[in-house]
């Protein structure tokens, strides 16, 4: 395209700029933006709003989703009722749902009469998460027409469902979207809502059963499975026992097994035996894990335990059996298997196993003193808490707990403080009478620092605010500290992917530079150093994340900087790559994949890139699994 200077508009010379750049920060308007959302200046902002720019108006209007400032609703409400650009109007309604209030709710309920399906859409879902209990009716009484709007309003629901505001009517309307003529997004948001929502009514269980058996998407049979730990019916059992044995997808059999938690584990018990031995160890690990925290049981689960078992489904077993069993000779047995293993993840496991017999005391406490893994003296640190709410914790133990706990926040290692403290400001275990002074808790919080020790630095100053009779009063947050690098930002090309090596195969993933600069620059000077070259993945939940990217392997760790949360309206679905953080504004270094739709992530955790090659490697990663190298892909 050839560009004409000084005759050309300014979005046709954003246009034609680029054309030829990496992406849309060469302009430099685009770049005062997103630096002010980074530093979260909305007075810097205001102007931006009223931009001759159409485009410059839009993303000005999305930073304040990211900065959720209140006092920009008026501003937004402005630009959502009265701009001339759908896109405009879409992004401040957007906006306006992450930032919440009156006067939010006051811009959106008119914009539900806005000409265009993309805005209402919006307008609908931002509703959701914004108007109190006795407005629910706008949005039951809205007539949805088109599958926009459809989708907008079943996501709307899901939002109530999350608050806690979902009546009766709330619950047959999004009964009505699961039926099949519905879109794919209306019959996910309402699954969805069936799975996490709360409420209390009846006559929606025979759809979310004929979806969690025959709906076309594997997507919407585990929302649908999940929904039916509540229905607890001959029928919806039957459903989840057919799905284990004839989904082809594992992800809708992890759901299963997990909503068959809720039903008596007698009944239940032939079905989790079947889970063990599902061809998919994600679906035996889930079963594991479900079994273990059953309480009240009989079963002995070390004889379904195998030599060639996967170790986390063996230890977790173990935990079960120790739950129930306070047999040495168990106990022995799960030690010697500790001292075998190679895997400081499965000895982690295994500590946690040990923690549900008192007797193991001892050993964990020398762990806890002597390990040189932080991935296991974390783990020892929560089994000696672990041990400290176990039903059968002897109450004289708890003089020699003090100095344990004492003497393990003094070591100042942050994770185990993070643990120890939390045990401490827990008013139910009584460490108030014994702990006179918080010294040493005060001293150990001197050596710690924002942002990187924020984990460890809240429990703590809890603790000492509950052992000093105080109520706390300081809120921790971290300051701005790490600013843009728009130098780098501007040589990432908008569809720059990524190649991610891991001792499974590789994954390739598309970055979102122009929805999450901070964070795709913050990713690639990581990537430049080569930090993430022999990073573990320290957590994987099936049917949920892959998480990587903590310098300690345990979670616990991160980098001496944060940098600030990104929001747009881009969900989580099936392999999205968001930033893990503390709260809002404290990502670091921690990523993690999706292997789902994970809707409850959307708006509280930046997205910066999806995997575009290689999700079944992402389904195959186990704990304990590598990073070998990221590099950048030519485009």
């Amino acid at each position: 395209m050839r560009c004409f200077p000084l005759v050309l508009s300014l979005s046709l010379l954003v246009s034609c700029v680029q054309e030829k750049s990496a992406n849309k920060f060469s302009n430099p308007l685009l770049v005062k933006i997103g630096d002010f959302q980074d530093r979260r200046l909305s007075d810097s902002l205001y102007q931006f709003l009223y931009s001759r720019d159409p485009i410059v108006r839009a993303e000005a209007a999305l930073a304040f989703a990211s900065i959720q400032d209140t006092t920009a609703s008026t501003f937004l409400g402005s630009l959502l009722l009265e701009d001339s650009i759908i896109s405009v109007r879409a992004n401040a309604a957007y906006a306006l749902g992450q930032t919440k209030g009156y006067a939010a709710v006051n811009s959106l309920i008119p914009a539900l009469v806005d000409k265009s399906p993309i805005v209402v859409k919006e307008a609908l879902e931002a509703l959701g998460k914004s108007i109190n209990k006795r407005e629910v009716s706008i949005l039951t009484d809205f007539d949805a027409n088109d599958s926009l709007t459809q989708q907008g309003l079943a996501w709307a629901f899901y939002r109530l469902g999350l608050r806690g505001l979902a009546d009766s009517i709330v619950v047959a309307r999004a009964t009505t979207f699961l039926h099949p003529e519905y879109s794919l997004q209306t019959r996910l948001g309402a699954a969805h809502f069936f799975n996490r929502g709360v409420f209390l009514a009846s006559g929606y269980e025979d759809n979310l059963i004929k979806a969690a058996a025959s709906d076309a998407s594997a997507e919407v049979r585990m929302a649908a499975a999940s929904g039916l730990k509540r229905v607890k019916s001959e029928q919806s059992y039957a459903a989840l026992q057919d799905i284990l044995k004839s989904d082809s997808d594992y992800r809708v059999r992890v759901n299963a097994i997990r909503a068959l938690q809720g039903y008596p584990f007698e009944k239940a018990k032939p079905v989790f035996l079947l889970a063990l031995n599902d061809k998919n160890v994600n679906v035996a690990i889930a079963a594991s894990e479900v079994i273990k925290n059953i309480p009240d049981q009989s079963e002995d689960w070390t004889k379904k335990i195998t030599p060639t078992m996967n170790w986390r489904v063996r230890s977790n077993l173990y935990e079960a059996a120790l739950l129930v069993d306070v047999d040495d000779e168990l106990m022995e047995e799960v030690k010697k298997n500790y001292a075998t293993s190679s895997n400081e993840y499965e000895k982690a496991a295994l500590l946690k196993a040990l923690s549900k017999n008192v007797k193991s005391f001892s050993f964990i406490k020398e762990e806890l003193s002597s390990s040189g893994s932080l991935v296991q003296k974390t783990s020892a640190a929560q089994a000696i808490v672990d041990i400290n709410r176990n039903s059968r914790f002897p109450s004289d133990w708890k003089s020699e707990f003090v100095q344990i706990y004492l003497s393990a926040i003094e070591a100042g290692d942050p994770g185990v403080i993070g643990i120890i403290a939390g045990a401490i400001a827990d008013s139910t275990l009584g460490y108030k009478e014994l702990i006179k002074d918080a010294s040493i808790l005060k001293s150990a919080k001197s050596k710690l620092s924002l942002p990187k020790d924020i984990e460890a630095l809240e429990p703590l100053t809890d603790a000492i605010a509950y052992l000093e009779g105080e109520k706390r009063s300081t809120i921790l947050s971290n300051s701005f500290n790490h600013p843009i690098d728009w130098a780098l930002v501007k040589t990432v090309d908008r569809n720059q992917k990524i190649l991610i090596s891991t001792t499974k195969g590789d994954i390739i993933m598309q970055l979102f530079i122009e929805e999450a600069p901070g964070s795709v620059a913050n990713f690639m000077d990581l990537v430049n150093r080569k930090y993430f070259d022999g990073k573990f993945f320290h957590r994987v939940v099936p049917n949920f994340v892959d998480q990587v990217g903590c310098n300690r392997g345990d979670g616990f760790g991160s980098e001496d900087y944060s940098i600030r949360s990104e929001f747009s309206a881009r969900r989580y679905t099936t392999g999205s790559v968001g930033m893990a953080s503390a709260g809002k504004d404290t990502e670091g270094t921690q990523w993690f994949i999706t292997h789902s739709p994970t809707p409850h992530l959307d708006g509280g955790y930046s997205i910066f890139a999806e995997v575009v090659e290689g999700m079944e490697i992402v389904h195959q990663m186990e704990v304990g699994d590598k990073i070998l190298h990221v590099t950048r892909v030519d485009n």
